[in-house]
């Protein structure tokens, strides 16, 4: 890839992280914020979804573009979602769990909250909530970050609430599960003032360790998502939804920089070349006998080909403007939206079953000339003439430069058109949810994970890098409580991140494991029902039959604690067992009869016991 000097090319870079809070209760309803699997749903339901204007009578640009595509949206309801989610009943009050902890994520960031916050409609007509609409809360503002490359400035703080989860694809539409949409939902958006990937990275995970710190965020795939928004001086603002994981944002902002500049360079070449986009026509004669299937298969559907002729693009069209994407690849986006497959471009043909002498004839029904390049699609009449409209205006709009626009971020670093950039006018008040008056002073502030694993290391003696682990780990609230009973924390801790790590690595089903399950168990061993040897065995038991609880799968197991007649009973048949390597070993036998003695005890008894009573034993024999 080519590198860019970021400061010459004036990136502006800034952040929208998007975090789930891990609360009991969703943010305008009583429903469990728990995820469900989609045959688990208990009744289904369809809606369709249309753009409304605003108080000023607009109509947002994004929502209208998206209402074209005529689709309908299928809800899965579970018993654990109600009226509220299905739109069917007024949203209740403000969830308090869910603000006070966004006032924590405040204090963390020095904001400074509101007077009063008011619930605000944001217009969303993907069928991603079933009320066509967005419940969006301004908490705070003014607030800023530490990197090494500088400070970044947090503009605002909103607490939203969570979509619909899309779960299919159908024949009409999209499938959605209804279990997600209204957990409760953190928005933080930064200043533009990051100027490089490196930084982009760096700032996103200080917001990210941020938000952990407060130990009420939920974590996993899925749980975060992190937008970008990226310009260069001779480009455009492009907003990118959905990167997943955070280690891909540098990639992200690489790539977007690597496409804009690409774009502004193409833009430049085809004002040399006087480009223009003609209008589209009808070239269905040219492919009437046609091998490439998937012309021929439109075709004998009933369907055209609409072309689309682009004057001054001959070699332009099929120009890399990022890993494996062409300017044809965007003209093909834009054919998606509107229903099609794709498009075919003269860049490339012949190929996919398109002959030279199709090629040939294509260009004469249309009038190109050799500079010039024609794009086609091949589908039902009414989708093939709406796509095409939408890659001729796509191709007018790359003479330009570059479009504003938002896109969606694809696995591989690189990103896809998706729709319009939104406006102001996709966001009105929310007239049943009464306004709250957040006060931070009822909310103290939470401890930094770095901080916490200081303390961890002073306060609990472990070391750094298990207190480091513990501290970061998803399970870092649970270690509190247990240690805040009386566990002990070098228990806790190997048990919370060692112990579960080696079971994972075994392929036990560890997900399974609620924090219940591991709090019993902890208790077992504090209470001296449970040798620490035993505590993988019964957590391996509890994570494939999680119903039972700690004390029953341990006796189902055999893994009580055993006294001390027992573990010496056991002891004594190992070493009668090997007498003869006792009598000639002496106490060089301990090691290879310590295994031996675990093994037949099952973890039914501490090391350190049957240490001592075996080398009483080995004592008295040799």
């Amino acid at each position: 890839m080519t590198e860019y000097d970021y400061d010459e090319l004036g990136l502006v870079a800034g952040l929208e992280i998007h975090q789930q809070l891990d609360t009991a209760t969703k943010l305008f309803c009583q429903c469990p914020t728990e995820l469900r699997e989609p045959e688990e749903s208990t009744r289904r339901f369809t809606r369709y979804l249309h753009p409304t204007r605003s108080e000023l009578g607009e109509i947002d640009d994004a929502a209208l573009e998206e209402s074209k595509v005529d689709r309908e949206f299928e809800y899965l309801a579970y018993d654990s979602t109600c009226l509220v989610e299905e739109d069917d009943e007024p949203p209740h009050e403000l969830d308090r769990e869910a603000l006070e902890t966004t006032l924590e994520v405040a204090q963390l960031m020095e904001m400074n909250p509101v007077d009063q916050a008011h619930v605000m409609r944001k217009l969303v007509v993907d069928g991603s909530n079933t009320s066509g609409f967005q419940r969006s809360t301004l908490i705070a503002t003014g607030g800023e970050i530490e990197t090494s490359e500088g400070a970044v400035g947090i503009e605002d703080l909103l607490l939203e609430e969570e979509s619909a989860q899309r779960v299919a694809e159908t024949d009409e539409g999209v499938r959605y599960s209804l279990d997600r949409l209204g957990i409760p939902l953190v928005e933080i958006g930064t200043s533009p003032d990051i100027s490089s990937p490196e930084q982009a990275l760096e700032a996103a995970e200080r917001i990210g360790m941020l938000l952990r710190s407060t130990g009420k965020v939920k974590r996993g795939l899925g749980t975060i998502r992190q937008d970008v928004n990226v310009s260069i001086a001779e480009g455009a603002r492009v907003e990118i939804k959905g990167v997943q994981s955070l280690d891909d944002i540098d990639d992200i902002v690489r790539n977007e920089v690597a496409r804009q500049a690409e774009l502004v360079e193409i833009a430049d070449e085809l004002i040399e070349h006087e480009a223009a986009v003609g209008d589209s026509q009808d070239v269905t004669e040219v492919f009437e006998n046609t091998d490439s299937g998937v012309i021929g298969g439109a075709l004998s559907s009933g369907g055209s080909v609409m072309a689309v002729l682009l004057e001054g693009f001959d070699g332009l069209v099929g120009r890399e403007i990022a890993p494996d994407r062409r300017l044809g690849t965007e003209l093909s986006d834009h054919a998606k939206r509107h229903g099609a497959g794709g498009i075919f471009h003269t860049d490339e043909l012949p190929a996919y079953g398109v002959t030279d002498e199709e090629v040939a004839e294509l260009r004469e029904a249309v009038g190109a000339d050799p500079e010039d390049a024609v794009a086609i699609v091949a589908d039902n009449t009414a989708t093939a003439e709406s796509a095409i409209e939408a890659v001729a205006e796509r191709a007018r709009t790359a003479l330009e430069g570059v479009p504003e626009e938002t896109r969606g971020a694809n696995d591989d670093g690189t990103t896809r058109y998706l729709r319009p950039l939104p406006g102001a006018a996709r966001m009105y008040p929310e007239t049943d949810v009464p306004p709250v008056e957040p006060d931070p002073s009822e909310v103290p502030e939470p401890e930094l994970l770095t901080e916490k694993v200081e303390r961890y290391q002073t306060e609990y003696d472990l070391g750094s890098g298990l207190a480091e682990q513990v501290a970061y780990g998803r399970r870092m609230p649970l270690f509190e409580d247990v240690v805040a009973e009386g566990i002990d924390p070098t228990l806790a801790a190997t048990t919370l991140e060692s112990t579960l790590t080696e079971l994972r690595r075994d392929d036990v089903p560890v997900e399974n494991l609620t924090d219940e399950h591991l709090e019993e168990v902890l208790e077992m061993v504090e209470d001296g029902d449970l040798p620490n040897e035993g505590v993988g065995d019964l957590l391996a038991a509890l994570a494939e039959e999680p119903d039972r609880t700690a004390e029953e799968a341990a006796e189902a197991e055999g893994l009580g604690g055993a006294d001390e007649s027992e573990v010496r009973e056991a002891i004594v048949e190992v070493v009668e067992r090997n007498e003869d390597q006792v009598e000639e070993e002496g106490m060089q036998a301990f090691s290879g009869l310590m295994g031996e003695c675990m093994g037949a005890l099952r973890g039914k008894a501490d090391g350190d016991l049957v240490s001592r009573l075996l080398r009483e034993e080995i004592q008295q024999r040799a």
